[in-house]
């Protein structure tokens, strides 16, 4: 399955817990910032598809990223947000989930 996606740090390990085998790579920077805006896109139509407040949290960490990697500061994250980094991670280490092999 193609993905070539970013996708959040801890991702690739919880696809190894999962028995499957996560192909990935470390975005150079204009791949990085390309793909933060292609996330941030992602995450809006989840979102407004959804309405829930678990696609804010997502939009939020890729807003946070995007200040981050432009030298913008940040507000200190909420709650919930801080909840979903702890199970997935951020999007700091720029892993790009290529495909999953079986």
């Amino acid at each position: 399955m193609q993905l070539n996606k970013l996708v959040r740090d801890k991702i690739a390990r919880i696809i190894k817990k999962q028995g499957r085998v996560p192909v990935t790579h470390v975005a150079d920077d204009q791949e990085y910032y390309h793909k933060l805006k292609a996330k941030l896109q992602e995450e809006v139509e989840e979102f407004v598809k959804s309405n829930h407040i678990d696609e804010l949290a997502d939009l939020l960490e890729v807003i946070y990223a995007i200040c981050e990697y432009k030298g913008i500061s940040r507000e200190d994250l909420n709650d919930r947000r801080r909840k979903k980094n702890e199970e997935r991670g951020k999007f700091l280490d720029r892993i790009i989930l290529d495909s999953v092999e079986n």
